[in-house]
């Protein structure tokens, strides 16, 4: 009986490996149409993909509003809490978004259109003022020389035409992601925020059912970790993006620096990736400060924007992000570096949870393997 059970068991495990290496043989030999069959599928998932990723950001938001609509005295809005509090941070979120395409997009959108048009007319006026410079001025160097050069062969026009510029991002958007999947999007979001807990009982039954109850219990404990990592993190990034914007644009205002509604966004946004991200932003913002409002006002731009961003490292960052992280700076940027080189600005904005999620691992991994190694040295 035992010499027909192995006989059966080596003759499935031959027989699998060699409808294995058919589909792959097969696979490579039609490498292009399984490319098309995977892309296809992956067009089909993308508005799940997008639903499921606004259910995320908006999941402790909304968990936040039913515990307030749970409290209240009226059995009405009691009963339907998480309706209430779907719908309500839907209704926050498009408010906020219907503010910015109002109000401070257009102003940002017609700062990029007037620096695209007027750009080769600044660096001109630059390269003039470059020119009259006396010949020993320090600022005269070859490099220098050579950079002007080559700005001056460049018909930069051809390549900043907004217009064509707007096409391009457009088609991509159109290419990637289209007004239905947009809908189809939400209504998936809507859908798993209203029925989040049956989603994640199903989920926590399947787990249970496949795994250990210790690799249970391990698997829901990081699980809530990354959670509350990633969460916390991008939250606390957008909202301190949002404030170092506000306060860079109005200050570069105040100082009379054009564009700087769009420099105080780009700023703010480019300040969401850790080191970096500043060093990025101020650099290009001291370019244009310096072609559009001449050295000196750079200089001062640099001194304002470096004193609001130490502010703001010291005092604002850390009220709104914490230290839950407890990241050292080094492995910061050693995350930031590897997550752009390999993801690019993706890479270098999900960088920091990443890494602190794979910290508490390796952690947990040492932990366990010295206490296992202690209790085997004590026995």
């Amino acid at each position: 009986m035992n010499n027909i059970k192995n006989s059966w068991k080596k003759w499935l495990y031959w027989f699998g490996f060699a409808v294995a290496v058919i589909v792959v043989y097969k696979a490579l030999d039609n490498f292009s149409d399984v490319m098309n069959a995977i892309h296809t599928f992956l067009g089909v998932l993308t508005p799940f993909l997008v639903g499921i990723f606004i259910s995320y950001l908006l999941y402790i938001p909304s968990k936040k509003f039913e515990k307030i609509y749970q409290k209240s005295k009226f059995k009405l809005i009691n009963k339907k809490a998480r309706t209430l509090s779907v719908f309500t941070v839907y209704f926050i979120a498009i408010l906020v978004i219907a503010i910015f395409a109002i109000l401070i997009f257009p102003i940002i959108f017609q700062s990029v259109v007037d620096l695209f048009n007027n750009i080769q007319s600044y660096i001109e006026n630059t390269i003039n003022n470059f020119n009259e410079l006396p010949e020993d001025s320090i600022w005269k160097s070859e490099i220098v020389n050579q950079a002007i050069q080559y700005i001056q062969s460049l018909d930069l026009k051809q390549y900043l035409q907004i217009d064509k510029i707007i096409e391009y991002v457009s088609s991509a958007i159109s290419a990637v992601f289209s007004i239905v999947d947009l809908v189809i999007a939400i209504i998936v979001s809507i859908y798993i925020l209203i029925e989040r807990k049956q989603i994640l009982d199903f989920l926590k039954k399947l787990a249970s059912a496949i795994f250990p109850k210790k690799t249970y219990n391990n698997l829901g404990k990081y699980f809530d970790n990354s959670n509350a990592i990633f969460f916390k993190f991008i939250a606390s990034q957008f909202l301190d993006a949002v404030i170092v914007g506000i306060l860079v644009s109005v200050a570069l205002a105040i100082m009379g620096v054009k564009y700087a509604p769009f420099l105080g966004a780009f700023i703010g946004f480019f300040n969401m990736i850790p080191y970096f991200g500043a060093i990025i932003a101020c650099g290009i913002a001291a370019i244009i400060t310096l072609i559009t409002g001449g050295l000196s006002q750079t200089i001062w731009m640099l001194i304002i924007v470096i004193i609001l961003q130490q502010i703001d490292a010291n005092i604002i960052n850390p009220k709104i992000v914490g230290k839950s992280l407890k990241i050292s700076p080094l492995l910061v940027i050693f995350s930031v570096t590897v997550g752009g080189a390999f993801f690019g600005m993706f890479g270098m904005f999900i960088a920091v949870p990443v890494i602190a999620i794979i910290k508490i691992l390796v952690e947990d991994y040492i932990e366990y393997k010295n206490s296992t190694k202690k209790l085997s040295e004590e026995v």
